[in-house]
């Protein structure tokens, strides 16, 4: 059975970026070949995160837009740089355009979930002809805001799995199937702890609420209720300083909306795509 669900796992492509990092990506289309293209979605996903985590919002997605996944370095597939590479959302914004420009692709619609949204974020700051829209899930203007600064010493101090399994309170509601509880925890869990601490820093140190209102593109914040990671105002903020922003809010959700109801959240990408006339 196992080795049944290896030989099954999804096919991924690489790309090496500039500074020699190989990074995983995949296409998943499934829209009406006779039908006119559309402005693909690409999906850049959270910390501690990997291209299996869309399984939810990919089928609903990729029937109405060709869907691009990219792995960020040092998750899922993609190579784990080594202490002569440093970490910083603007390399991660290189990673992004320098595939882009590889597969010929001009212009997204930009979903970004938690840290991910971070990089669409600056994409849509730095790259504005380049982003269509960008939907944000759980993703405020960097981290400095949040209790994640204290995140990579219990991280050393525990290791990195039983430190996700100490916080699945943060990240699920109550009542979520333990099934799906115990298969993110395995997933984070598997990542590299030592990377997924420096990530973690790095995003602990930035903050770029001041540059939001240089968001052009319509934006859509989708928000928890009850975010126990930093708090309901910050969206309320990004709401205000986005000229074209909108704010949904999940009542009653802690941060992984897109674990833990992502049909939902695929569905809300397509009817804001929709409202753009996308």
């Amino acid at each position: 059975m196992t080795e049944l669900a290896h030989a099954l796992s999804p096919s991924m492509e690489f790309h090496t970026a500039g500074d020699g990092i190989r990074l995983a990506w995949r296409v998943d289309d499934f829209t009406d070949p006779w039908r006119p293209r559309r402005e693909p979605i690409l999906l850049l996903h959270p910390a501690m995160g990997a291209y299996r985590r869309w399984y939810g919002w990919i089928p609903v997605l990729a029937r109405e837009f060709p869907v691009i996944s990219m792995e960020l370095r040092g998750h899922g597939a993609s190579e784990v740089p080594d202490e002569s590479h440093p970490i910083t959302v603007e390399r991660l914004c290189d990673d992004v355009r320098e595939l882009l420009d590889a597969t010929g692709v001009a212009r997204v619609h930009l979903v970004g979930n938690s840290a991910g949204g971070y990089v669409g974020q600056r994409l849509a700051i730095e790259d504005p002809q380049r982003i269509a829209t960008l939907s944000l899930f759980a993703s405020t203007p960097g981290l400095r805001n949040s209790k994640a600064g204290t995140w990579p010493a219990e991280i050393a101090r525990v290791g990195l799995e039983t430190f996700v399994r100490a916080t699945v309170t943060d990240r699920f509601p109550e009542g979520t199937d333990p099934g799906l509880v115990d298969w993110f925890c395995r997933q984070t869990g598997g990542n590299d702890p030592h990377w997924i601490s420096r990530f973690v820093t790095h995003m602990a140190s930035r903050d770029w609420t001041e540059e939001l209102p240089r968001i052009a593109c319509p934006t859509l914040i989708v928000a928890p209720g009850h975010e126990p990671i930093g708090s309901h105002t910050q969206y309320e903020i990004m709401r205000d300083m986005i000229p074209r922003a909108e704010l949904l809010t999940y009542e009653g959700m802690p941060h992984n909306l897109g674990d833990a109801v992502p049909e939902r959240c695929a569905r809300d990408v397509l009817g804001f795509l929709r409202r753009q006339g996308a």
